[in-house]
């Protein structure tokens, strides 16, 4: 209920003062998120437009010649109002998009669009960068290598977006990136309408081997929907698969995976086939103006990659093995299954639950043996402690700042001396209007630039939430993304640089994973588990020989792991190399799985209708394959830490953070690692990790 106060203030006074004004209180100012009204968002956003164009064309039409001052660091420090509303609206996107948002969302997509090329194909402004940028290519400047840096990432990222392009040229561009935007927009509500739906479960056999925890959310979420002595299946990843991993229902595991792997896949309003077939065929035309190939030739042209034919390399290697292991693994599944006489032929919907019984019969191990060591607040805190013993950073609750929904909580982050580092905010569980998955996001940027700025973050998750008083638990999967996502946080969180687009996660899209990937390590470590990994009802630590046993099945099922991704990264990178060939998903997927040699018992991670990563924007287009990329590298240096002695060896974790966590995209990656390493990544280190076979030196 708002209060009559807020309700009196005309719309433009509260955007300007919620959306647009800077952040007041402690920790440097926070975000009022507890003052934001979805009414305000275009009225904000429209003058926050018309204010950072205003700053821009001064910029551009300063009658001084072009230096470093006075058009790279104006540039750095123009747009704050604006940036400040689109952090606002990247929240409200993506964990707050109820119905009144999403239309606001997609009226404003396309206009969001255009204004981000009316800033780069601005001639004047870009002039005044490419001399800027010529200057400092120069021998003779005498700019620091972060100003340099800085010079050419912002050079770059205007050419990339048509700067040098022709009126008509441009045109064309600002028009397909509109129409992109509203695509972007459309699929990701598809998909979120999809993951809003549920199966109702009215039979109590059908709880058969189902967890007490997914059995109260389910009768929870039942209860919510007036379904009163039933139970709901959401169709979300973290319901889902729980269900396939642990239901003793073949037919309820079948009918539950259907309809997750049939997200966006089907006649009617949320078929998000025919975008895709729009989507691809207007990256071709758009990477055709910008002088590409082909839309993945675009995309990896600034990345450690490279080439596409570079990231392709690395995946057929990996390919291969994963298939070989794949097939053993459904061999042992289905040794299991013909014991038990029901005639089972593994499926699909039987991987995850027979892969259990496989684990459970050759390690003595299985997740439902782990899953009550795994408290979700126990985790957070051994991360906490994490990043103690590694960076000396300590996390303190803080009450008072505001938040967008009472799930979400803030802990101040502070040094080794007491200084303050930054915030963290936390929202860990799945609702309505909250897109599936994890994620992290950065509020506020790290910088040193107009003064010293510390950095606002959030880590962002879908568990199910339990009932009052009683403790999340999560299964082994969830707990190393948990890790993965806080990695990502600790990478803004140790970001120390002068200028804000250099600043924390803003590196290379096949790079930025390699800091979360990394921290996943840790969670397996004893001293983390010893200390956090305790039972929920006994309180006691995890048994070592548990630990023991964890540690000897970690290469278990890599073959699932490996193709289910890899097969996602390989349709990702083929779809965007097709050009302008037009593409129909379902024939593409189907045929270029079967080219492949894609075991029947698995489908994608993501199949092409539900591939969010791809096709809700440009982020992750033809960059799929940056998981397995920074997997190398992360494969390489937990090495570096092994051949140290210890996963908290202290140089090591001092020497990452002064080549990789601290310096953002001050460096460039290659030579960020090499810093690291000594050396360049050696890829067979994942190979090792993941049990697969090395070829001989030559070979």
């Amino acid at each position: 209920m708002t209060s009559p106060a807020r309700d009196a203030r005309p719309a433009a006074a509260s955007a300007t003062s919620a959306l647009l004004a800077p952040w007041t209180g402690a920790f440097g100012g926070v975000p009022p998120l507890d003052r934001v009204r979805v009414e305000d968002f275009e009225p904000a956003l429209t003058e926050a437009m018309a204010a950072y164009r205003s700053e821009l064309d001064a910029i551009a039409h300063d009658a001084a010649p072009a230096t470093f001052a006075n058009t790279i660091e104006r540039l750095e420090d123009a747009g704050r109002a604006y940036k400040r509303a689109m952090t606002f609206f990247g929240i409200w996107s993506s964990a707050m998009a109820d119905p009144p948002f999403q239309a606001v969302e997609e009226r404003m997509a396309p206009k969001l669009a255009a204004f981000d090329d009316e800033i780069v194909q601005n001639r004047a402004l870009f002039d005044r960068i490419d001399a800027v940028h010529t200057a400092a290519e120069a021998k003779t400047s005498a700019l620091t290598p972060e100003q340099k840096r800085l010079t050419w990432v912002v050079w770059n990222y205007y050419v990339r977006a048509g700067a040098k392009l022709d009126a008509a040229a441009k045109a064309k561009l600002s028009e397909i990136n509109q129409a992109l935007a509203s695509l972007y927009t459309k699929f990701s509500q598809n998909l979120l309408a999809d993951e809003g739906t549920a199966i109702t479960l009215d039979d109590p056999k059908d709880l058969e081997g189902l967890p007490e925890g997914v059995v109260e959310a389910a009768k929870s979420d039942a209860d919510a929907r007036g379904l009163s002595g039933k139970w709901v299946v959401l169709n979300t990843r973290s319901y889902v698969e729980p269900v396939l991993t642990f239901s003793a229902r073949r037919a309820l595991r079948e009918r539950v995976w259907r309809a997750f792997v049939e997200r966006g896949d089907h006649a009617g309003e949320h078929d998000n086939k025919p975008l895709i077939t729009h989507t691809l065929a207007l990256r071709a035309e758009r990477a055709a103006l910008l002088g590409f190939a082909t839309h993945a030739h675009w995309r990896l042209a600034d990345s450690m990659a490279g080439t596409p034919e570079r990231a392709m390399t690395l995946m057929t290697a990996m390919w291969k093995p994963a298939v070989a292991r794949v097939r053993q693994e459904v061999a042992d599944m289905q040794a299991v299954a013909d014991r038990e006489g029901l005639g089972v032929k593994i499926a699909p919907w039987d991987y995850r639950y027979y892969q259990e019984k496989v684990r459970k019969a050759r390690y003595d191990l299985d997740q439902g043996e782990i899953k009550p060591y795994l408290q979700l607040d126990r985790l957070r805190d051994g991360m906490f402690w994490m990043a103690g013993q590694l960076y000396g950073l300590a996390f303190k609750p803080v009450t008072g700042v505001p938040v967008n929904h009472p799930d979400v909580a803030v802990w101040e982050v502070t040094g080794r001396g007491g200084e303050h580092i930054g915030l963290w905010y936390f929202d860990p569980y799945a609702r309505p209007g909250k897109q599936s998955g994890a994620w992290m996001n950065a509020y506020r940027e790290q910088e040193r630039f107009a003064r010293p700025v510390t950095t606002i973050v959030s880590n962002n998750s879908n568990f199910v939430k339990p009932p009052a008083g009683k403790p999340v638990l999560v299964s082994w999967d969830d707990a190393r993304t948990l890790f993965h996502e806080f990695g990502h946080a600790l990478h803004g969180l140790l970001s120390n640089v002068r200028y804000p687009t250099l600043s924390g996660t803003n590196v290379a899209r096949d790079y930025v994973e390699f800091p979360s990937q990394l921290h996943e390590a840790w969670l397996g470590t004893p001293e983390v588990l010893q200390r956090f990994a305790l039972h929920a009802e006994t309180g006691k630590p995890i048994p070592p020989a548990l630990v023991e046993r964890i540690e000897k099945a970690s290469t278990f099922n890599q073959g699932f792991a490996t193709v289910e991704f890899l097969s996602s990264a390989l349709i990702d990178m083929k779809l965007h190399l097709a050009g302008t060939t037009p593409i129909d998903p379902t024939a593409f997927e189907r045929d270029t799985l079967a080219a492949l040699g894609m075991p029947p018992e698995i489908v994608m991670r993501h199949r092409t209708p539900q591939f969010g990563h791809v096709f809700s924007g440009d982020g992750y287009s033809a960059g799929y394959y940056s998981y397995l990329w920074a997997d190398a590298i992360t494969a390489d240096c937990v090495e570096a830490f092994k051949e140290a002695g210890s996963m908290w060896h202290a140089p090591t974790a001092k020497r990452l953070v002064d080549t990789v966590l601290s310096v953002g995209n001050t460096v460039d990656p290659a030579e960020g690692f090499r810093a690291l390493r000594g050396r360049d990544v050696d890829t067979d280190a994942l190979m090792r990790a993941r049990g697969f076979p090395v070829s001989p030196p030559g070979r």
